[in-house]
């Protein structure tokens, strides 16, 4: 059982946001750029405290949320929005709560949304700002990538790919409900068909069509779940048990243990999908943001550890 406060937040999503039909893609792109993330407000009081920047490199931008007193190492964090929508703004309550509680500086990706721009346009707008922040100076062991939903599918995307060139790889990847399949083959995207607070399975293949346009579901650039998954950085998945992204993290995850990497999922009971973004007023997104904030601390101290003295 999820908390009270898990069930009233699932309630009022299911009557505002879960429809059977978005309709065609534009108009399905117009609604979740009106429904998804949090409203400019509240936003802005998320960010209270904190040092705020803008950030950009050529065609892509984003922002800086930098706490007091703050540690070494970066938050290198990409939004969901179904590739459709939302932008660092929207997604301020999870990147101030991670930069309040990992005391470390996270930088908050803005990237080309669809359908405007197909996919693979926002993985190589992810790819372009973590190459720019290491061209800045950052080593890459003092970066942990972090992202939820759409942007889940990006930064693990980001580590196959970096993997691939022979890259230096961050030290870690915390992903919240990742979108790892477009084909939408996940068992539980019609297990939980009736359970999900946020979706129908219907949707799963509309917002893949308007992501993708004629190309292909099931690359491993934009399908990750299909890529080869071994020699990454240790992982933290957290996916709630109703929704239809459940599989799209568990086969993930045994994928990566089966190819003798480190991955720790935490299914979390009868909680929405991006279930964050009500922090602080759901116990089970401050409980996942605190596991994720130590996650990002253990893995920046092991790789400071490890790495050369100069």
């Amino acid at each position: 059982m999820g908390s009270w406060q898990a069930n009233a937040f699932s309630h009022a999503i299911r009557a505002v946001v879960r429809r059977r039909s978005w309709g065609p893609e534009a108009a399905l792109a117009a609604r979740a750029r009106r429904v998804f993330g949090a409203p400019p407000a509240y936003g802005r009081l998320a960010a209270l405290g904190l040092s705020r920047m803008t950030w950009r490199t050529g065609n892509v931008g984003g922002e800086w949320l930098i706490p007091p007193e703050c540690q070494s190492g970066i938050v290198f964090y990409v939004h969901g929005g179904g590739f459709v929508s939302c932008s660092a703004s929207t997604h301020r309550p999870i990147t101030a709560a991670l930069a309040r509680l990992t005391r470390r500086r996270v930088l908050s990706i803005d990237y080309r949304l669809a359908p405007e721009a197909r996919l693979p346009s926002a993985h190589e707008d992810v790819m372009a700002a973590y190459q720019a922040v290491v061209d800045s100076g950052a080593d890459p062991s003092e970066i942990v990538l972090a992202g939820d939903s759409a942007g889940g599918n990006l930064v693990l995307s980001l580590a196959v790919q970096l993997r691939d060139r022979r890259s230096p790889g961050p030290s870690g990847i915390v992903a919240f409900s990742p979108w790892t399949d477009l084909t939408g083959q996940s068992q539980s995207v019609h297990s939980n068909a009736g359970r999900c607070a946020m979706f129908y399975p219907e949707n799963i293949r509309d917002f893949a069509a308007a992501a993708l346009g004629p190309a292909s579901p099931g690359t491993s650039i934009v399908s990750p779940v299909y890529a080869e998954l071994d020699d990454l950085p240790p992982v933290l998945l957290h996916v709630g048990s109703t929704e239809l992204l459940l599989d799209d993290a568990t086969r993930i995850h045994e994928r990566i243990r089966q190819s003798g990497g480190q991955s720790s999922l935490h299914v979390y009971e009868n909680v929405p999908h991006c279930w964050q973004m009500l922090f602080p007023f759901v116990p089970e997104s401050v409980a996942s943001l605190r596991e994720a904030a130590t996650f990002v601390d253990a893995s920046l101290r092991k790789a400071q550890r490890s790495r050369p003295i100069a």
